[in-house]
Formats: C-alpha cells, structure tokens, sequence
C-alpha cells in the first residue's frame, strides 16, 4: 500500500475492522470493502483433495505464505496452522480440489484473528516476497552467465568478427547482469 498506492479496502480477511485500523494508521478516509477481490466472512482453511491433485504446483506458487507443501507430480498439503485463507490457490488449481471450509464460525475480520496469527502471517508473507526476490535474482544471474558463456564460446570459435555486432551483444548481456543485480 505505501509503495504502489494501493487501496486500503482491498483486504477480505481484515474486513471492515481492517480497513478501519489501515485508515488510521495511514490517514486515509475509510471506504466500503472492494468486493472485487471478495467478501468479509469468516476465516477459511485451504484443504487439498489429496486424491484429485496432480501435482502441477501452481498452488504452490500461488500461495503468498508458503503453506502449501509438495513435489512436481506428488500430491500436495496444507500445512493448516500457516494458512491464512486468502483462496488465491483455488483458482489456479486445474483440477478444482482445492476446498476452502470455514473455520471460525460468525467470526470475521479482526475477530477471527489473533494479533499473534496476524504477525506470523505478517511474517511469512515477507519471507515468501524476499524469497520470490532471491530466486528471480539467481535465476537472472544464471541467464545471465549462461550468455556471457554462450557470447565468449562464439569469440573463441570466431563466429562474430564484426566488432559492432560483438559489442551489441556485450552492451545487452551488461544490461540483463544490472537487471539481475538490481535490488
């Protein structure tokens, strides 16, 4: 929010006592819930038919707490007490076995919460971000070494005799290691 600007009503699990306490405490007017992204309600616990899943690990990838634990083509779980109900694994899910019962009865928002559950899922979620960061940076890196790799392979065996041409792609590999450099 305070970095992209986004809306403070953006936050189903949170509710309208959520969007209450970010108005206090980034100053901005309080406003209705965003029912694009979904409704206030009690809290949910991600299930996974462990009979149905095929293992295609886009839950895993959607899930922004790291809850959702498996191996390509195995079956995958829910570590229960890590999630936060957000459901963004369910629509990634090809084969609809993910359920999303309730967990907390007529208790919503703020109520179905914990300070304590807040702060842990606080902190996953900034550890999966610094993951996600991490792995795209190794990942830019390797590219990046592969084509140095590739670019001094076709020096050495004089495939690029026009200095132009040679520095061109000198010019692009230098730009895709700042990329991968960059914080």
């Amino acid at each position: 929010m305070v970095q992209d600007g986004a809306d403070i009503n953006r936050c189903p699990p949170g509710g309208t006592q959520g969007i209450v306490r970010l108005s206090r405490l980034t100053g901005r007017a309080v406003k209705p819930l965003d029912v694009e992204r979904g409704v206030e309600g009690p809290r949910k616990l991600a299930v996974i038919d462990e009979a149905w899943c095929i293992g295609c690990t886009l839950c895993i990838k959607a899930c922004p707490v790291d809850c959702i634990v498996g191996a390509p083509k195995q079956m995958h779980t829910v570590i229960d007490a890590l999630c936060t109900g957000c459901e963004l694994c369910v629509p990634v899910c090809p084969v609809d076995c993910i359920a999303m019962p309730e967990l907390t009865g007529t208790r919503t928002g703020w109520d179905a919460w914990s300070e304590q559950q807040a702060d842990e899922a606080r902190e996953r979620y900034e550890f999966h971000r610094l993951r996600m960061a991490r792995e795209q940076a190794e990942n830019d890196e390797r590219l990046a070494a592969k084509a140095l790799a590739k670019l001094a392979d076709l020096q050495a065996h004089s495939q690029i005799s026009d200095p132009q041409v040679l520095e061109r792609k000198r010019a692009v590999i230098a730009a895709a290691l700042a990329r991968a450099k960059a914080p």
